[in-house]
């Protein structure tokens, strides 16, 4: 708010509030404002060093696809990269695609790089249409009715040879978005939503 305005308030009285209330006021809307951007500073220190090359490998458990590209250069996102990423994490059964959220391939980038895994990462799941996920919430409790899959800002994976509930707490220190784990179907769902576990 404009300290003009604060001022004009100031004189009006009792309806005022005591200026040292409204500093606190202030200080906690600056620390909400800062928590919001905490996860996404977890990202920012990685990524500093990748400014000119950022790779992504993607294995397609269900089409028997696989994609290694460069998504990022020292121009920045490369659209017919992000083309071959939103091919291969297509929703399968509808065969639909989705510009998938460049934030979750930055975020797929981080965990890349804190693991440097051999092999590419393994896909269950990553865009749904609205019309597979409701197929899927009918069959399933775990499925959310409002699935940030739908909307390109969701991804499960696998990594052969590599830990799954270890990939999950590695995600879930990463505090950069929501980690489910599901340890009967052996993958980890990572989204770019708000910070939670499940």
């Amino acid at each position: 708010m404009p300290i003009n305005l604060l001022q004009k308030r100031e004189k009006k009285g009792p309806k005022t509030m005591p200026s040292q209330n409204r500093r606190e006021f202030i200080k906690m809307g600056l620390g909400a404002f800062v928590g919001t951007m905490l996860p996404w500073a977890a990202m920012a220190k990685p990524l500093k060093g990748f400014d000119a090359r950022r790779s992504l490998s993607f294995y397609n458990t269900h089409t028997d696809e696989k994609c290694e590209v460069c998504y990022f250069d020292e121009v920045g996102y490369r659209p017919e990269a992000l083309d071959q990423i939103n091919h291969i994490l297509r929703d399968h059964r509808t065969d639909t695609i989705k510009e998938i959220d460049p934030t979750l391939l930055d975020l797929l980038f981080t965990l890349k790089c804190r693991i440097s895994p051999r092999d590419p990462f393994h896909v269950i799941s990553g865009y749904r249409s609205p019309q597979t996920n409701e197929r899927l919430r009918r069959h399933s409790s775990g499925v959310a009715q409002k699935s940030f899959h739908t909307k390109g800002q969701a991804i499960d994976i696998r990594l052969p040879g590599y830990n799954t509930a270890q990939l999950r707490n590695l995600c879930v220190k990463m505090n950069a978005g929501g980690v489910g784990y599901y340890s009967q179907s052996d993958f980890v769902h990572i989204d770019i939503g708000p910070v939670r576990t499940w």
